[in-house]
């Protein structure tokens, strides 16, 4: 799997590392797969509800170390 983006959200608190998340994910093209490394607990929670409700995919979701590493594959626009 290609990743297009990978953003480094160690130490951010909510809701920072959603909000790169999202304008990564929007200068990308559908389909693009996004790495996100965060140390926030509260993204545990917060990532996989911005992709539900923003109409993206997350491919997975791990925890190692301390650091919450996310992938997450870019939908199509919502309106």
């Amino acid at each position: 799997m290609e990743i297009a983006a990978r953003i480094d959200a160690r130490g951010l608190l909510c809701p920072l590392p959603v909000l790169r998340l999202r304008k990564v994910l929007a200068a990308l093209p559908q389909g693009a797969v996004v790495e996100l490394c965060a140390t926030d607990g509260a993204s545990w929670i917060d990532v996989p509800h911005f992709c539900t409700s923003g109409g993206h995919l997350l491919l997975r979701a791990e925890e190692a170390a301390g650091v919450l590493r996310y992938l997450v594959q870019r939908g199509a626009d919502v309106a």
